[in-house]
């Protein structure tokens, strides 16, 4: 543990599982206050607080749903309230077809209500949270800002129209505010992931077809899926001074699936 990020203050949405969780708590590990938030999974949102605290971090918890713009303001209030400003924000929230919950469908039979959820959670909801974390950064002149994407906006997957759809535009979201804010000292980059055990997503997806696995290891170049640490690796560099010259970065984390 380098606590290069001591006393910093990071700002995670879709807390509660998966990525998002991993990378709260190494938030929390390299030193930094997290404000962890989410929606429906609120116990896993105060169990990421409470293994942070456990560790001996400081963690708060805050309910929030990205598709409602006075709960992101006050998201993100709630982070300046409590730790006095805001120096990173990760911006994770999300879902994607997992063929229980969320179906898989070809374009000619998508469902409009199941497009518009997915657009409204993954695209909107990141361009509310960067619009209010934009304005407490540029009162600072310091902050970074990662969004989680996927390889998918580079590798389309068949029947998962709304999903590639919403995080191929957060590439040209996040670019915009790169340019945008870039003088005001605040950078912006994307994090592409590939297949992640550990995930909502991949768990679902695994456990509807055991099958599944063998097909991720052929198609991987690496032969494996990652692991949620090895994301969340990735997002604490983007944040971190070390990569203060990077900003409009679109990273893919792949095992080279996006090659």
């Amino acid at each position: 543990m380098t606590m290069k990020l001591q006393d910093k203050v990071a700002f995670v949405t879709g807390g509660a599982t998966g990525i998002g969780k991993t990378t709260a708590r190494m938030f929390a590990r390299e030193g930094a206050k997290v404000l962890v938030t989410t929606d429906s999974n609120v116990e896993g949102g105060r169990e990421t607080v409470r293994l942070i605290k456990e560790a001996g971090g400081e963690a708060t918890f805050f309910k929030c749903d990205v598709t409602k713009a006075t709960e992101v303001e006050a998201a993100v209030d709630k982070c300046v309230e409590t730790f006095g400003r805001l120096d990173y924000a990760f911006n994770n929230a999300g879902f994607g077809p997992d063929g229980i919950r969320w179906p898989m469908v070809p374009i000619s039979d998508y469902p409009e209500d199941l497009w518009d959820k997915m657009i409204d959670v993954n695209l909107k909801g990141v361009m509310l949270c960067m619009k209010y974390e934009i304005r407490q950064m540029t009162k600072q002149k310091y902050g970074s800002i990662v969004n989680t994407s996927s390889v998918a906006a580079l590798k389309p997957l068949p029947e998962f129209g709304a999903y590639n759809a919403s995080k191929s535009g957060l590439i040209g979201l996040t670019k915009t505010a790169a340019l945008e804010v870039a003088k005001d000292g605040i950078r912006v980059n994307v994090l592409l992931p590939g297949p992640t055990g550990g995930t909502t997503l991949m768990d679902k997806l695994l456990s509807s077809n055991p099958d599944q696995m063998d097909k991720f290891r052929q198609i991987v170049p690496i032969g494996r899926i990652a692991e949620p640490e090895e994301m969340a690796e990735a997002v604490i560099w983007l944040c971190s001074n070390e990569s203060s010259f990077v900003t409009g970065l679109v990273m893919p984390v792949s095992g080279g699936l996006h090659i």
